[in-house]
């Protein structure tokens, strides 16, 4: 099998997608769980679909993510080719550019290919390694 190329490893993730709307946030300190149960992209390697579940949990700053904004923005990925890891860590590096929240994090549960199943995780702020 041939390794992954640096155009498979970096696609999908200068695609440009709907921008995601906000709203003002009307109280503090409080958390939002936003579950995506049919989260769909394709696999930039073999051109599959990958199905599986995003969770997005933040506590807001002064924004909220607006719902209907942030359906259409992940509908974009429908046709994207694009790695988990690579979804997930965009998914929120768009949420916090989006709504600046105190924290967040973006949980991928991918569905089992080849008797595999992925969970990727980001959280911001970021670690520092």
């Amino acid at each position: 099998m041939a390794p992954v190329s640096n155009k498979e490893a970096e696609a999908g993730l200068k695609a440009e997608l709907p921008s995601i709307e906000t709203f003002a946030n009307q109280f503090p300190n409080y958390e939002i769980t936003v579950e995506i149960p049919e989260f769909t992209s394709v696999c930039p390697k073999t051109g599959l679909p990958d199905f599986g579940k995003i969770t997005v949990r933040y506590i807001p700053g002064k924004q909220c993510l607006e719902l209907k904004s942030l359906k259409m923005y992940l509908l974009a990925y429908r046709n994207l080719g694009i790695f988990y890891e690579n979804a997930v860590n965009r998914i929120l590096e768009d949420v916090v550019k989006a709504c600046r929240p105190v924290s967040a994090r973006v949980i991928g549960e991918f569905n089992p290919r080849g008797g595999i199943k992925s969970i990727i995780e980001a959280c911001y702020p970021r670690k520092k390694t």
